[in-house]
């Protein structure tokens, strides 16, 4: 923004947003790539006319390939962009600059609001294809071939719940020591069989993980849903799992689920701040 923008006052907006992630490098902005968060602040800076783009904050940082349902993010706009129509007009200029690469499905004033720090818990959707690798599942789901045992890989998702260090689960961020705990509350973690309604694989059937915790490790959830698959094909136990768990080491882990599965579902947060993104989200 210029200087007179920075100047003028501004008011703190929460926007609820969807993508489809194949199509993005990521949430977060990088040099020379094409990112949720470039495309939604060139948007901005187009229907509001500002003089550079806004600077924004997630509630969370998708991968490559993750998509989100339910994302949300806070930014300031000066006072006097939006106009009198407030709310509705800017979702309706926003979702005509997006054309529908990213929707925006609501927005409004939240005086004070931070997208990440406000964010009570997040909640995640994971899909497995037991079908062929169709193109129209592959870019949502995960298809793997041959029967799942989900009653194992339930068993498996309680040994998750509550506070654990998830060491053996994610990568470990560059200011973090090799020894140091990543702890993580986890509120739910389950899975479910879904019959394919809508004819979408060649017969199969899909196996939706959530988990909802109040933040996640990165590559946290698809490790995971690696190490789950594997007790559901009989190759890892639950005993094996929670001894990986235990001991933070991620020696015999499978490689982590691929990243079109992923899907961020919602986002809690209190009255005050707008109410939790998405619905039914874990």
């Amino acid at each position: 923004m210029s200087s007179s923008e920075l100047d003028a006052p501004t008011a703190r907006w929460r926007l609820d947003l969807a993508y489809d992630g194949a199509a993005f490098a990521g949430f977060a902005p990088q040099p020379g790539r094409e990112t949720v968060v470039g495309v939604l602040a060139a948007a901005l800076e187009r229907t509001l006319r500002l003089d550079g783009p806004p600077f924004i904050v997630g509630a969370g940082r998708t991968d490559a390939g993750v998509h989100a349902l339910a994302q949300v993010v806070s930014l300031d706009l000066p006072v006097t962009a939006v106009g009198p129509d407030g709310a509705g007009h800017l979702v309706a200029a926003l979702n005509g600059q997006l054309r529908a690469r990213v929707a925006v499905l609501r927005a409004g004033v939240v005086d004070g609001f931070n997208a990440r720090h406000d964010a009570r818990w997040r909640a995640y959707r994971y899909l497995v294809s037991t079908g062929a690798p169709l193109g129209a599942t592959s870019r949502v789901a995960w298809p793997v071939s041959g029967a799942l045992d989900c009653v194992a890989m339930n068993e498996a998702a309680t040994l998750i719940l509550g506070d654990h260090d998830f060491r053996a689960f994610c990568r470990r961020p560059v200011d973090k020591s090799p020894g140091e705990p990543l702890v993580r509350h986890v509120l739910a973690a389950h899975w479910r069989v879904e019959p394919d309604h809508l004819t979408l694989s060649t017969g199969g059937v899909f196996l939706v993980f959530s988990i909802r915790a109040n933040a996640f490790c990165h590559h946290q959830v698809r490790r995971l849903v690696g190490a789950f698959v594997d007790v559901g094909r009989g190759r890892l136990t639950t005993a094996q799992l929670a001894a990986r768990l235990e001991s933070g080491e991620p020696a015999g882990l499978a490689a982590p689920a691929p990243a079109a599965g992923l899907a961020l579902v919602g986002v809690g947060y209190d009255d005050a701040h707008g109410g939790p993104s998405g619905a039914n989200a874990g």
